[in-house]
């Protein structure tokens, strides 16, 4: 007779996890759902300063020009014939998007128009420079 009571106790007194597991698996959901991932050119940038800089949402090509004159497309170095292959390559991925060029501030204007130029021969209008925000 105990030990039908006492196990009866110790069933009584677990705990089930399934509920919080639940609960746990779909916050992870939420979380990897709402997060928004930054987009990187892979080169190191230091942006000239602006007063007048705005926020440009929907972006959807990054070029980034170092201080060397590298072109940076996608975490890769590209040559400057490569340019508009590249460009033209990821506006038929997202024909909508806009193109900013991240140029750093050591970095030449000739380099510069000819990302630009290459961008307009591959059909992007919609071209932006990037500038560091000042307060």
């Amino acid at each position: 007779m105990r030990k039908r009571l006492t196990q009866r106790i110790e069933e009584e007194q677990a705990i089930d996890l399934t509920p919080m597991l639940d609960v746990v698996f779909i916050m992870l959901i939420f979380f990897i759902v709402t997060a928004s991932f930054v987009k990187e050119t892979g080169a190191d940038i230091h942006r000239p300063d602006s007063n007048t800089a705005e926020k440009k949402e929907d972006a959807s090509i990054l070029v980034a020009i170092n201080a060397q004159g590298e072109i940076w497309i996608d975490q890769r170095r590209i040559d400057a014939r490569a340019t508009r292959a590249n460009i033209q390559r990821l506006r038929a991925e997202k024909p909508g998007g806009s193109l900013v060029i991240q140029a750093d501030k050591q970095a030449r204007a000739e380099t510069i128009m000819q990302v630009m130029d290459a961008a307009r021969q591959a059909g992007v209008r919609d071209i932006a420079l990037a500038a560091q925000e000042t307060l």
